[in-house]
């Protein structure tokens, strides 16, 4: 006989959850239920269906139809939303439903949120209406038509990318006027199919370019251009040169005449001219493939680009921050796209931000003009005795900017540093004796003078004029291990400067065997220069204290070296008297007459190897409140290069 089996004994409590969990369940799908009834969730619904197809791309959730009622396939309306989105199809945007769609009748619309991320992480958002029909089928389709995507596309539109490039800011100068501004240009070109004979337009124009003065440094090369012209469509414009409008209108009427020349005006951002303060300030061209390669996705073709001196160091700076505007773009029939000036969107550039220096436009050109014709490498700074301020940076012969870097003795010019390290130490007098003999030897090493000259035993300041090498050699001793170096400080050498452009401070000799400290006291050994460091310590001079040069003001480039100690009136007293001796009696005289007040000066001839008759030649100096330094790179004997070099500076400041 079987019984049934009993009934399982339930914890207390647990039919009652039970209960409760059944209760709810019922609750649950009711409201599913209602909500699946509801007239607006049904719409909105199809909205996120099509917002979440048309960002991921796939639209076959969703069903579409045209204004006029006809059914339109969802592959074509999402191959639609590609080409309208153009040039941002690759960052769909974010898509957001703003609230319950609307219904009236049959008809529903629905508000969205569309946000682009465009290039620099900007965001584009605006509101879009979508209208929904309800089908027989009680579905409800999306009405689909481009302005779905943006109020203002039509069909065969699409979303363009434009870049805003800023104004480029200026470097001025210390009054704040800028110094690169617009100028006007005349680029000459050659059109190939217009030319019959080649090499002949090409000595003509070569002719007639080499006619321009001052001359172009360095000459214009034409040897690429028969080349550049046979791989040129016939009609095409080949560049030739691009000169400043004052210098084309000196060889217009040389080179309008010429076969196949063309011609086109421009504005170039320009110094005041051609050499003005070329290395030091840089060059602002085209940008380069090399510029691209370093700095992906920053330029693009067309764009202009700060190359060396200021304008790379500050490139960023001076161009600001590209903008952007997204236009809408037309297809024409024959499928090329073309703006059509519809700007939906714009985001300004950030303009960049001027760089305020310290140069003086009449100083510079003085300097250039100056250097104008040296074969070598030269170089010329002017530094404002008073505050420091460089007033002038030429360079010669070279891009390079040797007035802030190059790292060379400055042979007797250093004479200036000695005499005052001698007269802190008490070891000279202007009128107390001592030789210029025609040679000295430390150590088995003989020192000579320029030209073997000898003077005998005279007052010291007639050394110090005549430059006697023998002398300073035989007075080192007395300077002690560190005398020179520490007079070296005194003016600012050996300091760590900022310009806001790299510069080379100095080194000083200091120690080391007798022979180098020998050597050392006139300016050779191991002690290395540049023209700005010279010109600073000149102007220590002539001021009493030295402070450190000033190139660049706004923005600050940081906290300048301390100004350095001032310097004993019974030392400084004497050093001018013999530097204003060197102008008046001499190796400097032929600054003596210059217009303007008394020039003081120091020359120097520095051999830079082991070959005597190898020399840089220099002169540093001030008249008034302008400081300067020329160096000559293997220019020989001062008197022929660097004197001659200062006096037409001066004279140019006249």
């Amino acid at each position: 006989m079987r019984f049934p089996t009993p009934p399982r004994q339930l914890h207390p409590g647990q039919h009652v959850r039970r209960g409760a969990a059944t209760a709810l369940a019922g609750v649950l799908l009711a409201a599913g239920a209602l909500a699946g009834c509801s007239e607006s969730d049904g719409p909105d619904r199809a909205v996120d269906a099509f917002l979440a197809g048309w960002r991921g791309g796939d639209l076959h959730r969703v069903g579409f139809r045209n204004p006029a009622g006809q059914r339109v396939p969802a592959e074509e309306v999402a191959e639609e939303i590609t080409q309208l989105s153009g040039e941002l199809a690759s960052t769909p945007p974010a898509l957001r439903r703003e609230g319950d769609a609307k219904i009236e009748e049959d008809i529903a619309t629905a508000t969205v949120r569309v946000d682009w991320t465009l290039p620099g992480d900007t965001h584009w958002t605006y509101p879009s209406e979508i209208q929904l029909k309800r089908g027989e089928d009680d579905e409800w389709q999306v009405i689909w038509e481009p302005k779905v995507v943006e109020s203002r596309l039509t069909r065969g539109d699409e979303l363009t990318l434009r870049r805003l490039t800023a104004t480029r800011a200026a470097v001025t100068d210390g009054a704040g006027a800028p110094l690169v501004a617009p100028r006007p240009v005349v680029v000459v070109g050659v059109q190939p199919d217009q030319v019959t004979d080649v090499p002949g337009l090409v000595r003509q124009l070569d002719a007639a370019f080499r006619a321009i003065r001052p001359p172009i440094t360095p000459a214009i090369d034409l040897t690429d251009l028969p080349g550049r012209m046979r791989e040129a469509k016939p009609d095409a414009f080949v560049e030739v040169v691009t000169l400043r409008r004052d210098a084309y209108l000196q060889v217009k009427p040389r080179i309008h005449p010429l076969e196949g020349t063309k011609f086109r005006e421009e504005q170039r951002e320009l110094a005041p001219t051609r050499d003005f303060a070329r290395a030091l300030l840089g060059s602002v061209d085209p940008v380069q493939a090399d510029d691209m390669t370093a700095n992906p996705g920053l330029f693009e073709e067309g764009d202009l680009v700060g190359h060396g001196g200021l304008q790379g160091r500050y490139d960023r700076q001076l161009r600001g921050g590209t903008g952007l505007s997204v236009i809408i773009a037309s297809k024409r029939p024959d499928g090329t796209v073309t703006p059509s000036g519809t700007e939906l969107f714009r985001r300004e550039p950030e303009p960049g931000v001027p760089l305020k220096t310290t140069l003086d436009v009449p100083t510079q050109n003085a300097a250039d003009d100056a250097l104008r014709g040296t074969r070598q490498r030269s170089a010329l700074v002017a530094v404002r005795v008073s505050d420091g301020a460089v007033l002038a940076a030429a360079n010669g012969g070279t891009a390079e900017n040797l007035a802030f870097t190059a790292q060379v003795p400055p042979g007797s010019t250093f004479k200036m540093v000695s005499t005052l390290g001698l007269l802190d130490a008490g070891a000279v007098t202007l009128d107390g004796p001592v030789a210029c003999d025609r040679t000295f030897t430390v150590d088995g090493r003989s020192f000579k003078n320029s030209d073997n000259f000898a003077l005998g035993t005279v007052p010291f300041r007639t050394d110090f004029a005549r430059s006697c090498n023998t002398a300073f050699a035989a007075l080192a001793p007395k300077l002690g291990p560190d005398g020179l170096a520490n007079a070296g400080r005194s003016l600012g050498l050996e300091a760590e400067w900022k310009l806001g452009l790299d510069a080379f401070s100095g080194k000083v000799s200091a120690g080391g065997p007798p022979a180098e400290r020998a050597a050392a006291a006139f300016g050779q050994g191991t002690t290395l220069v540049s023209p700005v460091a010279m010109a600073a310590a000149t102007a220590g001079v002539a001021r009493g204290q030295w402070q450190q040069p000033k190139l660049v003001l706004e923005p600050s480039p940081g906290e300048p070296a301390p100004a350095g100690p001032q310097l004993k009136a019974a030392s400084v007293e004497p050093l001018r008297t013999m530097m204003r001796e060197v102008v008046t009696k001499g190796t400097g005289t032929a600054l003596a007459d210059v217009p303007g007040g008394p020039v003081h000066g120091k020359t120097g001839t520095a051999e830079y190897d082991d070959n005597p008759a190898h020399t840089h030649a220099w002169f540093v100096g001030w008249q008034g409140d302008v400081a300067f330094a020329v160096f000559v790179e293997k220019g020989g004997s001062s008197t022929a290069t660097a004197v001659p070099i200062a006096e037409k500076f001066l004279r140019g400041l006249a």
